[in-house]
């Protein structure tokens, strides 16, 4: 094993998992850092938000591609694998052992396999569709992106905004193939490295619970003033699609959890799709206990 890779649903506890295995792998004179896989912890100004790893948990274990780009900048898949396989090429090359934490599954599949990915949208297209987004819905564009390239509308969710947004551009630049290379690659067991993939679950009434708590923390530690900023700032189009982005704009907590909770629904969905996978349940576990069940098959 050269990299261990860590996916599961926002509120699973995937941080707290990723400390107490480098605790474990410490003992054993190994030098642990993280990498986050995830689409927005990238920002500097929403960690809160995004639920990044807190100064005191980063102190405990040393997190890459956190707090990396400023808010006000746009930032893609693409950019982010460069920089992920740089980081984690220089964490082995350094004798440390890379532990990819994250639950954005393309982030994550980006961070280990060497996926052929498609461009960035030509400026003002994302914009564009985000405020047809806004004003029409997430229905409206799936119908239309249905009438374009229907085999790749038919394995996106009505409601997954951003893979809506996300294929309409590339249908505006030219660049999408009707169940695309790039799809078919996230199912394989491709990787750059050797690498353990292990899937953290829980029960499904304990996970919502979890996600409840952790959106009232969230807002009770500042997340709503980190977003008052960010707007002020001119935050970007991708920065703005943070999880709870334009519900905390509003004031909307409760419109947060419930929208939360339908990520980690997809989240999931991603989880069971991916192939070569181990699952760990953390149902009525510590994480500690979790890790040792993790560390114990390395």
């Amino acid at each position: 094993m050269t990299v261990l890779a860590l996916f599961g649903p926002t509120g699973v506890g995937k941080t707290e998992v990723a400390i107490e295995v480098a605790e474990i792998l410490r003992a054993r004179g190994r030098r642990p850092v993280a990498v986050s896989a995830d689409a927005l912890q990238v920002y500097e100004g929403l960690e809160i938000l995004t639920g990044a790893a807190s100064p005191e948990e980063q102190r405990r274990l040393e997190h890459r591609m956190v707090s990396v780009i400023p808010v006000t900048e746009t930032f893609s898949v693409a950019e982010y694998a460069r920089r992920a396989h740089a980081e984690i090429d220089d964490i082995i090359n350094d004798g440390g052992v890379p532990i990819v934490v994250g639950g954005t599954g393309l982030y994550l599949r980006a961070a280990l396999a060497q996926l052929d990915l498609k461009p960035p949208p030509e400026p003002g297209v994302r914009e564009a569709l985000m405020e047809r987004l806004h004003q029409q819905g997430a229905q409206q564009l799936h119908d239309e992106l249905a009438r374009a390239a229907p085999a790749t509308a038919a394995a996106i969710d009505p409601n997954d905004r951003h893979r809506i947004v996300r294929a309409l551009e590339l249908a505006a630049q030219g660049a999408l193939t009707d169940g695309n290379t790039t799809n078919n690659q996230l199912w394989t067991q491709d990787t750059r490295l050797p690498t353990r993939l292990i899937a953290l679950t829980m029960d499904r009434d304990l996970l919502k619970s979890r996600i409840d708590a952790r959106v009232d923390a969230m807002v009770a530690a500042g997340a709503r003033a980190q977003v008052l900023h960010a707007e002020q700032l001119g935050a970007s189009a991708t920065a703005r699609k943070a999880v709870g982005y334009q519900e905390l704009l509003a004031g909307e907590v409760d419109t947060m959890k419930t929208r939360t909770r339908q990520y980690a629904r997809r989240q999931l969905t991603w989880l069971r799709k991916l192939p070569g996978v181990e699952h760990v349940d953390l149902t009525g576990r510590t994480a500690a206990e979790a890790a040792a069940e993790i560390v114990g098959g390395t």
